[in-house]
């Protein structure tokens, strides 16, 4: 795989991430650099370690995974954008809505297709560029992720309720277009 590869690669990974971290800014009024570094360092995290880990297993369970990790996705971000929808309506600031385990319940959700991408990067490439394609993954995961987060932040403080319902209704969109592409191909 050449740089230009990893490159895409590593921004169509990132896409889902950066999804949702607009969402996530959207959602949290006033969200401090501390956070945002947090949950944009959690998702490059994740995507950086997802493929590894895939590499790993190999395809011993490639039809296993295959198989799943678009119900997985589905059902943690449509559970995550239904929260956001039903916390809308109350009064008080969510602020402590960007706890640990909501950000790694995020990073999991965001990277579990990276698990596939890890084990079709072993089939296809063997030991080839592996560390740093996953090391580049999680770079422009972590860069795209705090953008998405200061983007979404932006509009969340000027919009409110409505961004955090729009929020809730994209991650719930984002977990269908996932189910659907699995099940459509």
């Amino acid at each position: 795989m050449n740089i230009i590869q990893i490159l895409l690669v590593s921004i169509g990974l990132a896409a889902d991430a950066f999804a949702v971290s607009v969402v996530k800014g959207l959602s949290i009024k006033n969200i401090s650099l501390k956070d945002t570094i947090r949950l944009a360092l959690c998702f490059g995290l994740f995507q950086g370690i997802m493929p590894a880990i895939g590499y790993i297993l190999g395809s011993a369970f490639e039809k296993i995974i295959i198989n799943v990790d678009h119900y997985v996705s589905f059902a943690l971000l449509s559970f995550i954008g239904i929260k956001m929808i039903t916390e809308s309506s109350n009064d008080e600031e969510n602020n402590n809505d960007l706890t640990l385990k909501s950000i790694l319940i995020l990073g999991l959700a965001t990277s579990i297709d990276a698990l596939a991408v890890g084990i079709a990067y072993a089939c296809a490439y063997g030991n080839h560029n592996s560390i740093l394609t996953f090391i580049v993954i999680a770079i422009i995961t972590f860069i795209l992720s705090f953008f998405g987060v200061k983007i979404g932040s932006t509009f969340g403080s000027k919009y409110g309720k409505i961004a955090e319902i729009i929020g809730g209704i994209i991650l719930i969109l984002l977990g269908t277009n996932i189910l659907l592409e699995h099940l459509l191909s």
